[in-house]
C-alpha cells in the first residue's frame, strides 16, 4: 500500500498521531532533516525503524520531545552543563547525550545506557509530539547510508510503501543533522557537528572537545554513542571525492581527470569549469547545510558516475558540512597544494 501523504492541518496531525500511537512509523519534518519517528518507548515500534531504513541495530536513534519536563520520563539525571546547554540552544537542533533511564529500550539507544535527547524547533514536530504524549525516536527519513531528505518528495522516494504516513511540513531550514553533544565532568565533547557551532558551545564553558570520529574513520568494532559516526553515511550512488585546495588547482586536478560521468560540486557559478557539469551549493557556510544534501540526490538524478566536490570551511557550520561530504566520500580526500589544511 502507498505510504500517505499528510498536510500540517490538525486534522492530519491528528491522523499522523494516531498512527503513532498505534505503533506505526511516520516521516515528520524537523528543522534539521526529515525524521522517521516511533514512540520511543516501543520497542516493536522502534524496530520498525530499522527495518524500514536497513539500518544496523547499533546505530542509535535521538529521541524527540516537546517539552521539557518529558526528559524525567527519558534520562536518570542532567548535569549543569546540560542544563546550560538546553537554556542556550533548545528549542533548537541540538542533541544531548544523558544517562537513560528503562523505559527507553535497548534497541531504541543502540545497545546502549545512554540516549540522545533533543527538542527541535520545528513547530510541526513539537505539534506532533505533543499530541502523542511521548517522545518520538527518529533518524533521518531515508534509507541507511544514502544523503539525509530534506524535502518529503526525497521521504516519499525513499519510503513510499516502507512506512505508514509523511507529514509534508516543507523544506528543513537547516539541511545537516543536529549537532551531537556528550558530557564529560563541565567539559562537552561534540560528536556530530551540526548547526549549533563549536564556536558557539565555547561561549558556555572553555572545555569543548572534537571527538575524533568527526574527520577520522571510526573502527567497526568501535563502540558509539551518536549516530552518523560509524558507518558510510550521506552518499549517492556516484562517487564522491573532496578536493581540498584552492579554486586554481581544483579547476585544473578536474579538468586533468574529466570523463564522462565526471560532475563538479561548486560554491558559485563563477567556479565553473569548461565542459563539467556542475551543480553549486552556496558561498556562505550556511547555504551549503541546506543544500548539500539535495544537491548529492540530485547528482543521482543527473546519471552522475563522479562528483569532485569544493572543500568547505571546517568553522560554524561549515564543519558540519565537511563532516557530511567526507563521510559521503568514504573518506577520500584529495589534499593538493593550495588547500585549506
Amino acid at each position: 500500500m502507498d505510504t500517505l501523504l499528510l498536510g500540517t492541518s490538525e486534522s492530519e496531525l491528528d491522523i499522523a498521531a494516531s498512527l503513532l500511537k498505534s505503533g506505526e512509523v511516520v516521516a515528520i519534518p524537523t528543522e534539521t532533516v526529515y525524521g522517521l519517528a516511533a514512540n520511543a518507548f516501543d520497542s516493536e515500534a522502534v524496530k520498525k525503524i530499522f527495518a524500514a531504513k536497513n539500518r544496523p541495530c547499533d546505530n542509535p536513534l535521538i529521541v524527540h520531545i516537546s517539552e521539557l519536563s518529558m526528559i524525567s520520563d527519558i534520562a536518570v539525571s542532567m548535569p549543569q552543563t546540560a542544563k546550560k546547554c538546553a537554556e542556550r540552544f533548545w528549542p533548537g537542533p541540538l542533541t544531548m547525550i544523558l544517562p537513560k533511564k528503562d523505559t527507553i529500550p535497548l534497541v531504541t539507544s543502540g545497545g546502549l545506557d545512554t540516549v540522545g535527547i533533543r527538542f527541535p524547533s520545528n513547530e510541526t514536530a513539537r505539534r506532533i509530539i505533543s499530541k502523542c504524549g511521548f517522545p518520538l525516536a527518529a533518524p533521518s527519513a531515508n534509507l541507511s547510508g544514502s544523503p539525509s531528505p530534506t524535502t518529503a518528495k526525497r521521504v516519499y522516494e525513499d519510503m513510499n510503501e516502507r512506512i505508514s504516513a509523511i507529514v509534508d511540513g516543507g523544506e528543513s531550514d537547516v539541511g545537516v543533522e543536529s549537532t551531537v553533544i556528550s558530557f564529560e565532568g563541565e567539559a562537552i565533547r561534540i560528536l556530530r557537528p551540526g548547526k549549533v557551532s563549536y564556536e558557539e558551545l565555547l561561549s558556555l564553558t572553555d572545555k569543548v572537545y572534537l571527538d575524533d570520529g568527526i574527520e577520522k574513520k571510526v573502527s567497526p568494532s568501535d563502540i558509539v554513542r551518536s549516530p552518523g559516526m560509524k558507518y558510510k553515511h550521506y552518499s549517492p550512488k556516484a562517487e564522491v571525492i573532496l578536493i581540498d585546495s584552492g579554486l586554481d588547482e581544483y579547476k585544473s586536478y578536474v579538468s586533468s581527470h574529466y570523463e564522462s560521468g565526471v560532475f563538479s560540486l561548486l560554491f558559485d557559478e563563477s567556479e565553473a569549469i569548461d565542459g563539467v557539469p556542475h551543480l553549486v551549493y552556496g558561498i556562505s557556510s550556511e547555504e551549503q547545510a541546506h543544500f548539500l544534501f539535495e544537491r548529492l540526490r540530485q547528482f543521482d538524478e543527473m546519471g552522475a558516475k563522479r562528483v569532485y566536490a569544493r572543500c568547505p570551511q571546517k568553522s560554524g557550520v561549515g564543519l558540519a558540512v565537511y563532516n557530511r561530504i567526507l563521510r559521503s566520500a568514504g573518506f577520500s580526500v584529495v589534499r593538493l597544494d593550495g588547500g585549506k589544511g
